[in-house]
């Protein structure tokens, strides 16, 4: 199963210079890399990146991830995919720039 997170351009390119990185700041301060699922992504945009541009998302497949990866409540009574440990860029299995058009995000149409 493929589990998106969501990169503001500066931390993406942190990632691709150093091969790994603890996340973006939310994730350093909660001790664990945040993911959402396809059918939480959209809401995720809308709740924590309202209007952003330049933003990248990134898809992981969570059988690469093995016992780091952790389904926790969150947001709605939620489980919310959570890593704990550095994610690295060979963890990635696809990125795209996410579209801003009118204010909102255009997400890819073939996230499963």
């Amino acid at each position: 199963m493929l589990i998106y997170k969501i990169f503001r351009a500066p931390e993406w390119a942190t990632l691709q210079s150093d091969g790994e990185t603890a996340g973006a700041p939310i994730d350093v301060t909660d001790g664990f890399v945040h993911f959402s699922t396809a059918a939480q992504t959209a809401e995720t945009l809308e709740k924590h990146f309202a209007g952003e541009d330049g933003l990248i998302l990134l898809a992981v497949e969570t059988d690469d991830l093995g016992d780091a990866l952790e389904w926790e409540e969150s947001r709605g009574g939620q489980l919310f995919p959570h890593l704990y440990r550095k994610l690295r860029m060979s963890d990635v299995a696809w990125h795209t720039p996410i579209a801003l058009e009118g204010g909102k995000h255009i997400l890819p149409g073939d996230m499963k």
